[in-house]
Order: C-alpha cells, then sequence, then structure tokens
C-alpha cells in the first residue's frame, strides 16, 4: 500500500498494478535466507493523502501511528483507544551542513496540507511554522513502514522506515511495546555532508487529551530525565503518580548511538520559549546543549507550571560522498495497570473497576527503559525473523489483492481492540473487543458471534484462540450449555445474562474442533469437551422446537437481533458443530456420541434443505415476515453459509449439498454485490457510498423485504465480504470472490479511507480478520497436527507462471512452499515441524509428497514429484 502526500497532482490508480505487492520479480534468498526485494503497493496521490495511518505495536500493548506525511499520531498507549490524540512539540528534525553553504534544516515531514483553518491558526505544538520537506510517499507493506521525504532544496535523500517485531507464533516477540524508526540518509553529493537527526518528544505519561484551548491535560507531574547505559542513551518519560495508578507507567525515547547529545527537558513556560531555544539550538550546528533553566519564570512550585514536559535526542555524523548512514532511535513505553473492567457500552456489570490488572507484558518488562534493552539486544534476531515473515507473505504468488487485505487487517490483532493480560500463566489471557471507538472500546467482551469470522489469530498465534476457548467453555458456559457470547470472567466480574447467540455459540464449538485440529493436543480437547457438549445439547433442547433437526426457535445473532424460525446462518452453524462434534468424539471413543451427531447433521441438513432452498439460495422459512421486526424472509442473505464457511475451514467438508451451497453463494454474488451506491437508498450506518464497491448484507431480488428488515441489511461489513469471498473460492468462483476482495482494497485505498483500519462498529474491527480465510482457501492449506499432515492445494490464481510461493504456519512452525521448475520445497522459517507427511497438489503441475518429515528453523526439505 502506498500513499503519496506531495503537491496537488493527477491521482494515480488505486487498483492492483505491476508494484502491487506480490507483484514484484521474485529474488533469490540471500545468505541468511531472507530475500531482499523491492517495495511495492497501491498508489494513490496527492496532498489530501492525510487519512492514512500505520499502526506501531505489539499484541495487548497500544499503539502510536505514523501518517502519510511522516508525522506521529494517535497516541494510544494508556490502555484505551485515542484516535486523534496528538503530542505537542513532538517530532523528529534534520540538519544537513554542506561546506560553504548555509545549513538546511526540516522537521522529518511533509507540509500541511490544510485546511489552514482554526480560531487562533494551528497550536504552537504542532510547530506548524517551522520548514518541512516538500513531499513524501507513505509505502506500508505491514508491518514494515516506509516513508520517502523530498525537497530540492535538501543537499541528502532522506527515507524513514518503521516497524514492531512481528515473529509468527511468538506472542511474546510480537507483543513489544514499542517500535524500532530509522531515516536512512544518503549523501549524492561529492563533498562530504554534516547530518544530524534530532527527535524531540513530550511525555505522553498521563496525558488525557487536550482542553478547549488545545493545552495537553495531565494527569499527575510528568518528569523527563536523561539516561546514559553503555550501548544505549535516551530521554526517559514518567510521573509522580503511584505505582498502582491506571495512568502510572513510562516512556522512552532512544538510540544506540554512543555520540548522541541531549537536552533533556526543554525550559517549562506558557509560551513557545522551549521550542525556540531548541531550533535555535539544533539548527546552529546539529548538537544539542543541557537546558538552560527548568523554567524561565523562575518557578519553584512544580504543581502550578503547565502539565507538559519536552526533551530531545540528537545524533549527528558527517557523511562522505556517496555514503548512506542509518540514524536509528527506538520508541518504547510501559503503561502496566488498567482498569479490572471493561467499562464497555454491552452492559457487563464493573465489578471490579476500582482495581487494576497489569497487562502481561509488564510481566516480562518493568519499565520503558527495560523495553528498549530488550529490544535492542534481541534486535537482530527479533529484525531477522520479522523480514522473514514480511517476505513469505509478500513474495507469495498469491493475487496481489489478498496479500494486501490479509497484512493490512493484521493490524487489528495488534491495535487497542485485543488486550493480553496478566493471569499468571506464562502466555497471558487473551481477550478482545469487537474494536475501538475513538476513544472507547467498542463491544466488550470477546464476543464469540463476531469472532467466528476471524482466521488471522488461529493460523498465526493459535496459543491466543486457545486461551479464548478456555475462557469461552470453562468460564463462560453454564451447566445447562447456555454459553454467555460475551465473556466478563477474564477481569472476575459478574457477569450479564443475556439470550445465547446461537450462531456464537455454534460457531466456538467448530472453532474448538479448530483449535485442537490445529495444536494436536488432546489434553486441551479433554479438558473442553464436556462443557462443548452441554453447549451442543442446548442446542438440540432450546433452539429445535418441533424436534426436526432444524433450528427454528427465536436465535439471537451477530446482527444484535433474534430471527425467528428456520434459516440457513443459524442452522449451516449447528451442522458444522454437529460435524466437529462427530469428530471430536470419535477421537475420545465416544461412539455413541459420534453416531448421534452424525446423524443428526445428516437429517437436519437433508431437512432444512427442503425446506429453505428456493432453487437459487436459501430463504428464511416465516408464515408471516412482519409478524417479527427485524427479519428478512425471501432475502438472500451474504452470511446464509457462514456455517459452510467454517466447515471449509476447518477441513469438515460441506454440510449442506455442494450443487446448492455453489448455486446459493454464487446468487449472493450476484444479487448482493453493487458497482456503485451512488442511487442506492440506506438510512443504516455508511460504510460504502457514491462509486465504491461492495456486498451488501442482503437483497431481495425476488421481492418481499420486510416493512423493517433487520437493522444492518443495507450495510457493508469487509468481515462478511471476506467471509464470501472465502466460500466463493471454495466453491470454484475464485474470479468473484478476487473481486469481491479488491473491491474492499479499492475502499481502503489510503485516500478515502485508511488502509490499516477497516471499520465497522469501531475501528480495527476484528471481523475484518476474516481476511486469512481467503489466503487458505486459495491455497488449499490444511493443517492436521492429528494426523501430522501438512497438504496444500493452491487454485490457479495463488500460481504465476508456473511458480507457487506461499506461507504456511502449523502450531509450532512457520516457512513457506515453494514450487519452481517441477520442483518443490518446504522451508521453515521458525519453530519445528515434526509431520507424517507433506504434499502439495497443483492444478496443472502434478503432485509433491514426502513422507515423515523433522525440521527446524533454517532446515528445507525438498518434496518428491508423483504422480
Amino acid at each position: 500500500m502506498t500513499t503519496t502526500s506531495a503537491h496537488p497532482g493527477p491521482a494515480l490508480a488505486a487498483a492492483p498494478t505491476a508494484e502491487t505487492p506480490g507483484a514484484a520479480e521474485t529474488v533469490a534468498p540471500d545468505e541468511q535466507g531472507v530475500r531482499a526485494r523491492p517495495w511495492s503497493g497501491l498508489r494513490v496521490h496527492p496532498a489530501t493523502d492525510t487519512v492514512a495511518a500505520f499502526p506501531l505495536g505489539g499484541i495487548g500493548t497500544g499503539n502510536v501511528s505514523v501518517g502519510a506525511r511522516g508525522e506521529f499520531r494517535d497516541w494510544e498507549i494508556a490502555n484505551h483507544p485515542d484516535k486523534g490524540t496528538w503530542l505537542p512539540f513532538t517530532f523528529f528534525a534534520l540538519r544537513a551542513a554542506v561546506p560553504g553553504r548555509a545549513a538546511v534544516t526540516r522537521v522529518l515531514e511533509s507540509r500541511l496540507p490544510g485546511p489552514h483553518e482554526g480560531d487562533s491558526g494551528y497550536h504552537i505544538g504542532k510547530v506548524a511554522g517551522l520548514p518541512r520537506f516538500a513531499g513524501s510517499a507513505m509505502r506500508g507493506e505491514y508491518p514494515l513502514l516506509r516513508i520517502d521525504l523530498t525537497d530540492d532544496a535538501v543537499p541528502v535523500d532522506v527515507e524513514m522506515t518503521a516497524f514492531t517485531p512481528l515473529v509468527p507464533l511468538d506472542v511474546d516477540a510480537s507483543g513489544l511495546p514499542g517500535a524500532v524508526i530509522r531515516y536512512q540518509v544518503h549523501n549524492p553529493l561529492d563533498t562530504p555532508v554534516e547530518v544530524s537527526v534530532a527527535g524531540s518528544m513530550s511525555n505522553p505519561i498521563g496525558h488525557r487529551g487536550h482542553d478547549m484551548f488545545q493545552a495537553p491535560v495531565v494527569e499527575g507531574i510528568p518528569t523527563v530525565t536523561g539516561r546514559r547505559e553503555p550501548g544505549l542513551t535516551g530521554l526517559v518519560f514518567g510521573t509522580d503518580l503511584p505505582p498502582e495508578h491506571p495512568r502510572y507507567g513510562t516512556a522512552m525515547l532512544a538510540t544506540t548511538d554512543a555520540d548522541a547529545t541531549m537536552t533533556e527537558q526543554w525550559p517549562v513556560d506558557r509560551w513557545q520559549d522551549g521550542v525556540q531555544l531548541f531550533w535555535d539550538d539544533f539548527t546552529e550546528d546539529g548538537r544539542l546543549e543541557p537546558p538552560i533553566a527548568f523554567t524561565l519564570e523562575d518557578e519553584t512550585d512544580v504543581t502550578r507550571l503547565p502539565r507538559q514536559r519536552v526533551g530531545s535526542l540528537a545524533v549527528a555524523h558527517v557523511l562522505a560522498p556517496d555514503e548512506t548512514h542509518t540514524f536509528e532511535f527506538l520508541l518504547t513505553w510501559h503503561v502496566p495497570n488498567r482498569p479490572r473492567a471493561w467499562q464497555g457500552n454491552c452492559g457487563l456489570p464493573n465489578t471490579h473497576e476500582d482495581q487494576v490488572v497489569r497487562n502481561h507484558y509488564a510481566t516480562r518488562h518493568t519499565d520503558a527503559w527495560a523495553v528498549a534493552e530488550h529490544l535492542t539486544g534481541s534486535l537482530e534476531a527479533l529484525e531477522r525473523d520479522t523480514l522473514a515473515f514480511h517476505d513469505a507473505l509478500f513474495d507469495s504468488t498469491l493475487p496481489p489483492e489478498v496479500v494486501d487485505a490479509v497484512s493490512s487487517t493484521l493490524v487489528a490483532l495488534r491495535s487497542t481492540t485485543c488486550l493480553l493480560l496478566d493471569d499468571g500463566s506464562e502466555e497471558g489471557r487473551f481477550a478482545a473487543w469487537e474494536g475501538s471507538f475513538d476513544h472507547v472500546g467498542s463491544c466488550e467482551g470477546t464476543c464469540t458471534h463476531v469472532w467466528n469470522y476471524a482466521q488471522t489469530v488461529a493460523n498465526l498465534f493459535p496459543s491466543l484462540e486457545r486461551s479464548a476457548r478456555r475462557t469461552e467453555f470453562l468460564d463462560e458456559t453454564l451447566p445447562d450449555g447456555r454459553m454467555r457470547f460475551r465473556t466478563n470472567a477474564v477481569f472476575g466480574n459478574d457477569p450479564h445474562e443475556f439470550h445465547p447467540a446461537v450462531d456464537g455459540q455454534m460457531g466456538t464449538i467448530v472453532r474448538l474442533y479448530r483449535e485442537w485440529r490445529f495444536s494436536g493436543d488432546d489434553g486441551f480437547l479433554a479438558e473442553l469437551w464436556p462443557a462443548a457438549q452441554l453447549a451442543l445439547e442446548f442446542a438440540f433442547r432450546t433452539w429445535d422446537a418441533n424436534g426436526d433437526g432444524v433450528l427454528d426457535s427465536e436465535q439471537h445473532n451477530t446482527y444484535d437481533i433474534e430471527f425467528h424460525g428456520e434459516n440457513s446462518l443459524a442452522n449451516s452453524m449447528f451442522f458444522a458443530a454437529l460435524r466437529a462434534a462427530a469428530a471430536m468424539a470419535e477421537h475420545l471413543g465416544d461412539q455413541a456420541a459420534v453416531d448421534r451427531y452424525r446423524e443428526a447433521a445428516e437429517r437436519g441438513a437433508e431437512r432444512m434443505d427442503a425446506l429453505l432452498f428456493n432453487g437459487e439460495y436459501y430463504e428464511q422459512r416465516t408464515d408471516d415476515v412482519d409478524a417479527h421486526r427485524y427479519q428478512y424472509g425471501t432475502g438472500c442473505l451474504s452470511d446464509q453459509l457462514f456455517g459452510q464457511t467454517l466447515a471449509h475451514l476447518a477441513g469438515l467438508g460441506h454440510v449442506l449439498p455442494e450443487d446448492h451451497v455453489r448455486s446459493a453463494v454464487r446468487a449472493v454474488y450476484e444479487h448482493n454485490f453493487r458497482r456503485g451506491f451512488a442511487d442506492f437508498h440506506s438510512v443504516q450506518r455508511t460504510y460504502a457510498l457514491d462509486d465504491d464497491r461492495g456486498l451488501l448484507l442482503c437483497s431481495w431480488p425476488r421481492g418481499g423485504r420486510p416493512r423493517i428488515p433487520f437493522v444492518y441489511s443495507d450495510e457493508v461489513w469487509s468481515g462478511i465480504e471476506y467471509q464470501v469471498a472465502t466460500t466463493l473460492v471454495y466453491e470454484g468462483l475464485v474470479d468473484e470472490a478476487l473481486e469481491l476482495v479488491r473491491a474492499v482494497r479499492d475502499r481502503y485505498d489510503g485516500r478515502k479511507r485508511n488502509p490499516w483500519n477497516e471499520v465497522e462498529c469501531g475501528n480495527h474491527y476484528a471481523r475484518s480478520m476474516a481476511s486469512w480465510g481467503v489466503l487458505l482457501a486459495l491455497t488449499g492449506t490444511a493443517w492436521d497436527a492429528t494426523t501430522g499432515t501438512l497438504h496444500l492445494a493452491p487454485r490457479a490464481a495463488a500460481v504465476r507462471d508456473g511458480v507457487f510461493r506461499c506461507l504456511v504456519t502449523t502450531a509450532r512452525g512457520w516457512g513457506e512452499v515453494v514450487v519452481d521448475d517441477g520442483q518443490a520445497r518446504l522451508l521453515l522459517r521458525g519453530g519445528v515441524l515434526d509431520a507424517r507427511s507433506v504434499t502439495v497438489d497443483l492444478e496443472a503441475a502434478g503432485r509433491f509428497g514426502s513422507g515423515p518429515v523433522t525440521l527446524a528453523a533454517g532446515d528445507v526439505v525438498e518434496l518428491e514429484l508423483r504422480d
């Protein structure tokens, strides 16, 4: 994904091009096995591309984002969302001095695009009057960011890169509260150039936003001090709040450069004196001096001073002709405590909101300095593995829109949507919102009916999904089998009793099967199986009123309403759950349960198919569609086959007749996909409009729209688009699937919407991680730890010029499978793999396979060609 922020100019096509991720020429691995590759992405223009914001931060840590101009924004490190929050006087600057010429000093951002409005102009904390670069181009290939800064008046070339480590399967390595920020400066001249880069930052700890005058509102007295240790120099930001306070914490801006200079704390004043002194000092020689005084007002009572503390850190080097030097900085934070309650919007009791619980990362690191020390000491390995993951994904032969989708939505896992709490275990306890409103969480409790859709976490960090399954079955499933679909047990708070969600409860059984199959952990299955049986029996007893094997009673679901009568959303989930339960029961040796569940799945599916299939798709059975508000009746529901989608992803095969499934998903595409919304009428929330393309949640091609249909029917949700695309691929309708994915990525193009923030009920919405299902469907990847088999069957769309390359993950190892010139190999990038067989079936290139293999990171196995 590329976003350009520069002088106004003609828009470039926001569509897949030769420079789109995955389209670059493959480069051979280097000695370390990590391929160097050209950066690529979707291009958009011009100076209005300010919506793009690339989040930095790990799992359960919060984020700091970088905008398309190179500016730091959206400071969300204090255990809650905070879109739009900015820190005054927080920026990097460059000074470049050529002998015999006046030095050039610039803020390392491109120019502010406007509108330049406000009752007092720009706040002085935004230093809008300081010179900036003429233009910038953002290229994001998550988890890696690059911004090129351009200005003819600057004698050197400047490029910013940033990342937070992301290593598949390694939650701790991927859960660091910090980021690596680098400015690569190249001297293109034939004479040396003196170059300095300085970072200035105000204290983010205790920051609570801004008042009506845009002045920072801070709880506690902030502090900033300089610290030097062998290998690390930096500014440490702290507070006088007690260690148990929810806003207690530390942050740090640091460098490993031994020659760094600092102004530990700017003078504290109510005007712009501090930034004036900094700029003059830095512009003079590129080095910083100690602060001249704590305050120009000679105040001795710090409680009476403005609650703003700013420090600066600079690194200077002389660059020889044609030399490139990397100025490396670390930004880390450590805000250990969060309230022991969701404090959300769905009514879960906040029983212990006056207490705190620690973030998991706080059990591994004592403060922001310790995070920076760990990051510095482990950076070589962390960066190597992060680059290996990036390359395995972006060098794959998958269609570029799919690479863009799965990488960009991965951000949701490392956004404020997801929590990782200290529960005394080695990896912590996973919990999540559905999404994140601008300043508070959205819809608490790791909602089962939303998280059903997400496939990313299960395949990249499966231990987190197993943590969630334990919560759902061991803490939230009652003796009568009713499962609370929003958990309050993660905080030990009183439960909120509400209707059970049929799709959430049935889908969680399928996901239990998925987690067991992926991990091969029989102890995990045995521990949760009794509760899973209770949950399944609840469906027979409560949702099947007439006992015919088809659910028909009041059924609460992901649309936040209840469907009445038979419908294929609930029942496809039911049949998938029955198939999954039969497979688990068979492994546990309960033949009676096997027979009961399989017979119920077959009988119910046959009965439902006869009741609901209208010759083209599945309808809802109801005598009067307006007898209950919020039904859909004869409508073509995009989610009508969601249970079938989960069954495919879990390796359970078809739970409904194959020809009817293909017909129904084709109907969803044909009737619900719109190639423009300019003439579409909707009074619901709007996620697609004007020239956007997108998939409606429901349409009524045969008439019969209810007077008041279900509340989200006219909306477009990217998570459901990815879910439908996954099913389309499994049913052989690949072109249609890719058109849906392209439509989503075109909407999130960096001009109209942020590419790294797919929105539904909140930012970074969890349902968007359904995108990983498209990857699994296109590659036909199936890892089954219970049998030790890794099998891939890529579609033709995942093969380019006879080459197939893709990322693969198992419970304990990850790497790449490559097929080229009649040869195939599996390269393990991380972890271990102990498999009884590995096979790759190509539609046009034969079958490759091997017998038992045992691999450690870095090992390669050649696969034999079979008939």
